[in-house]
């Protein structure tokens, strides 16, 4: 009976987390009601000339390498969405996000990354795998942001990944939710690899994964 009651409650965790996590971290980073720390951190990348390709910070330090990298198509899954803004940030190894703080005393996640891409809808994160507190029943997670041209920007549901232990224990319903945005690991001239595409829906209020 304990048994089911924790697969219940771990079942009802990571489904209610997929809509609110990001929420919860959302509230982290804005910290005050002037409209600069409270506007989504996508926007936060102070007029550096963004390209397809980037790095989190400490990536060189850290143990598990991982690439992530896809083509963001429009909405005919043919067409390559060109000057995309895709955001995403992490927590560490073990867990913990590290925040900081800029000069203008906003706070922020210090393992975060942005491209924007080409013509060819390409981007490619260079970063590392993500941890988890072990007192909590979560899978790991790299969070995700994205802004079409002339749309606003849009949270889409976390990066999953396939061989995360906790996935036979979800129920159908919960796992059918993390499916679309999990990653598939490979090896790679000794760095973990990892291949997604993003399909843009018509809709300008809602993203889909491919």
């Amino acid at each position: 009976m304990k048994a089911v009651v924790s697969f219940f409650l771990l079942a009802v965790t990571f489904c209610f987390s997929l809509n609110m996590y990001a929420q919860d971290i959302a509230g982290l980073l804005d910290g005050n009601s002037e409209n600069y720390k409270k506007r989504s951190p996508i926007y936060d990348y102070y007029g550096t000339t963004l390209n397809n390709t980037d790095t989190v910070p400490d990536f060189d330090i850290k143990e598990n390498k991982l690439k992530i990298t896809g083509t963001i198509y429009q909405s005919d899954g043919i067409t390559p969405a060109k000057d995309v803004i895709f955001f995403i940030y992490q927590p560490d190894e073990n867990g913990n996000y590290e925040m900081k703080k800029d000069e203008k005393r906003k706070r922020y996640v210090h393992h975060r990354a942005w491209i924007k891409t080409d013509a060819d809808g390409r981007y490619t994160f260079y970063t590392f795998m993500p941890g988890k507190y072990d007192r909590v029943k979560e899978l790991k997670q790299i969070h995700r942001i994205i802004k079409e041209p002339g749309q606003p920007a849009k949270d889409l549901n976390a990066f999953f990944f396939n061989d995360d232990p906790l996935i036979p224990e979800l129920t159908l319903a919960c796992r059918a939710k993390a499916v679309p945005s999990m990653l598939r690991l490979e090896e790679e001239g000794g760095m973990l690899v990892a291949t997604k595409d993003i399909k843009l829906k018509k809709d300008s209020n809602a993203n889909i994964l491919q």
